[in-house]
Parts: structure tokens; sequence; C-alpha cells
């Protein structure tokens, strides 16, 4: 029984030490050297805080360097702030988000599962195509960093490599894409220290055709600047001083610090996309994560869920491959297991796009959408049942027994 795993992001680093905690051997395959990108998604939701003292890890993962996201609180013209969400009252010790560099989360991982036998990571190895057997996955080919190329068998095959997955495009699986109105680029400014003692609210910012959200981190914020779909070019050449009055325009608290951003190789584009295969596996495949499901930024999901898909997949499939190799029919249980969620948070960010970003983008709109502030002023637990939603999904996965260890 031998299992590799295609990306070494948070899906396929929990499914590695999962699996090998059931004493499944298992392969991941990192084409890169380290974990050290910035921007990439940071939210840990309290799910997935539950799960890692669900693995025994919870003390070791609090220890990390890491601050709460706090509530978005939107300033609707003439009236007082209004709080979208409060994840203060979620039940405690799970009721907040946390901020925490990803690669900060995946170098815990990978330590963690490095105590594991049957447990193997291959850095600067990227999974290049499937081997097959007739109509069957058998694993992977692989290319090092070196320019080495070689093959790797497995039982079981799965691509947890993204959304430009490499092995979804071998096997010839095509998402369903859905229209997404914007793109963002990510960026940071510098947090003074008299800012420190101040709540972290979630702060964003609206203009006619463009909006922000700003992220109070430790010692920076983390912002993300929000415009329509392919306006990439146009941007760039406006040039950076107009692109330092666009956010001085929407967030005038920094303006005396947009100079810290000296050219446009500052800012971070994410090419937004929403997708998701109607068929997550083929005959020893499986896909998780965003090389099932790409998700859009908002609500900050897609850690998560690609996370609880790996948790449902070590759970479904530890005993499978124990026995042999999976049929089909276990990996469509994965599928089945985690794709009413993924339809409902997809949904939920469409709405989102719909309410909160287009109305802006397009220039209907230059500040908070009414709908939302209305329900958040006179819906009692409206706040709460968002907070709820966003922090755990519709069907969060707990650890199985084979997985749990004390703390």
């Amino acid at each position: 029984m031998s299992v590799v795993i295609s990306g070494g992001g948070p899906a396929g680093m929990m499914l590695g030490l999962m699996l090998a905690r059931a004493g499944v051997e298992v392969t991941v395959l990192e084409k890169h050297g380290d974990f050290l990108r910035d921007f990439r998604g940071d939210t840990v939701h309290a799910s997935t805080v539950r799960l890692m003292d669900e693995l025994g890890l919870g003390r070791k993962f609090a220890a990390l360097p890491q601050s709460r996201l706090g509530n978005l609180v939107v300033q609707p013209p003439g009236s007082a702030p209004v709080a979208l969400s409060a994840y203060e009252r979620l039940r405690p010790p799970y009721n907040y988000i946390a901020m925490i560099p990803q690669w900060d989360l995946l170098n815990f991982l990978v330590a963690e599962a490095r105590q594991e036998p049957a447990f193997t990571l291959r850095m600067n190895t990227e999974a290049t195509g499937l081997l097959r057997d007739g109509g069957r996955v058998t694993g992977v080919r692989y290319r090092t960093r070196d320019g080495e190329e070689g093959e790797l068998r497995a039982d079981l095959t799965v691509a947890a490599d993204g959304r430009h997955s490499t092995l979804r495009r071998a096997a010839g699986l095509a998402a369903q894409e859905f229209p997404v109105p914007f793109d963002t680029w990510w960026f940071r400014l510098p947090r003074h220290p008299h800012e420190q003692a101040q709540p972290p609210s979630l702060v964003p910012g609206f203009g006619a055709g463009d909006m922000v959200l700003s992220f109070a981190r430790t010692d920076y914020f983390q912002i993300a600047y929000f415009r329509a779909k392919g306006a990439d070019p146009q941007l760039r050449a406006e040039g950076i001083e107009r692109f330092r009055e666009r956010i001085a325009r929407l967030l005038p608290q920094y303006a005396d610090r947009v100079d810290q951003l000296a050219s446009l190789d500052d800012l971070h584009l994410l090419d937004v996309r929403l997708n998701r295969l109607d068929r997550w596996y083929t005959d020893g495949l499986l896909l998780i994560g965003d090389a099932a499901h790409a998700m859009s930024p908002a609500g900050g999901v897609g850690i998560n869920l690609a996370i609880q898909d790996a948790v449902a997949a070590a759970t479904l499939l530890a005993e499978p491959l124990r026995r042999g190799r999976p049929t089909v029919a276990a990996l469509a249980r994965v599928q089945h297991r985690r794709l009413r969620p993924t339809v409902i948070m997809q949904r939920m960010q469409r709405v989102l796009h719909s309410v909160l970003f287009e109305p802006v983008l397009t220039g209907e709109r230059a500040g908070p959408p009414a709908r939302l502030v209305a329900l958040a002023r006179h819906v009692p637990g409206f706040p709460v049942l968002l907070s709820r939603l966003i922090a755990f999904g519709p069907l969060p996965e707990h650890a199985p027994a084979f997985a749990r260890r004390d703390a």
C-alpha cells in the first residue's frame, strides 16, 4: 500500500500526515525547495484550529507566530460602524480565525509528519505526468530541480497541486468555471508601534470602481486591493504613484505610509478563479483542494476547505489502502462527502461577489452593501451565523481515531 501526493500545500501535507499516522506509506512531492512565498492563504479557521487539537498538536500550533483576524466592520455614510461578523461570539475556544504565515504552517506540518516512519517528503520534485496501466493511474512521472527525471509508482495518486494542477490536465479533467468580477492585488504596509493596541478589525475601503480590505498582522497591514478582472495591464500602465494615490483615497489612515510601496513589483496579482470539477477522481487518482475546486478569496475559506478534503480523504481511504488499492467506488465516496460543502461555500462566495464586490467595481455603489448592513443591524444573530459558516463551513470534519494523539 502506497500513496504519492503531488503538491506540498496545506491539503497535501495534512493528508500525508494523517495517512502516515494510519501506517500507509506516503510520499509527498513538492516542486519548490522551501515554502517561502508571500501572500498565499494565511487564514486558519476555527475548524482547522479544532482539528489541530484533535491531532494532539494544539499547544504546538498555538505557539507558532500568529495573530487573530478581526471582524469585518463597515462604516455606512452618516451612521455608526456596523460589524458584519462576530467571531468572538462563537463557542470558545474555537471562536477566532488565526492569521499565520503559510510557510510556518507547512513547516510545522512537515516536522510532525516526519516523525512518522511511513512519511517521505521530496522537495524540489515536481510531478509532470501520470503513469497508467490500461485505464488505471499507477503513479507519476517526476522531474527534480536538477533535471533528473523518474517514475514513482503507487496504489493511489493524489493531486493536491493547486488551481493550475498538472495532474488534472494530464488526466483530461476540465473544471466548470464560474464568473468572477474581480482580481486581487496583495501588498503590505508597515504597522506603527502605537497601532498595536488597536482592535484588529478587518477594515474595508470602498471607492467607485475599486475597493480594499486591510488585515492587521503582527507588525504590518496585509492589504488586498480589488479591481475589475483583467485590469492588471491598465493598473501597471498607470504607475506606482497613481496606485499610491488610490490607496491613500481608499484608506486615508494609511496615507502617511503609502510611499513604502517602492514600485509595482511590490504588488502580487491573484488571478481570481472560482471553479470545480464534475468528477474528482479516476481509477487510481483523486483530486482534492484547489485541484478539484478553486475558491475565491471571499471569506478566506480556500485553505480550510482543502484541509477538510484531506481529512475526509484520509478517513475514508485509510482502511481501503491498508487492504490494497482503493476502488473507484471508494474514491467516489470522498467526492460525495465533500461536494455539498464545496457547492454551498462557492454559492456563498458568488453571493458575496454580487452583493459586496460587483456593485462597487462597476461603479454602481461607492460604499458598504446596504442589504448586508441591514441584516447585521436588524436580524438577531446574523453576524454570528455568517461567522460560523466562514469559521467552520457547512460540514466540518473531525480527525479519525487512527490520527489522534495525546498533546
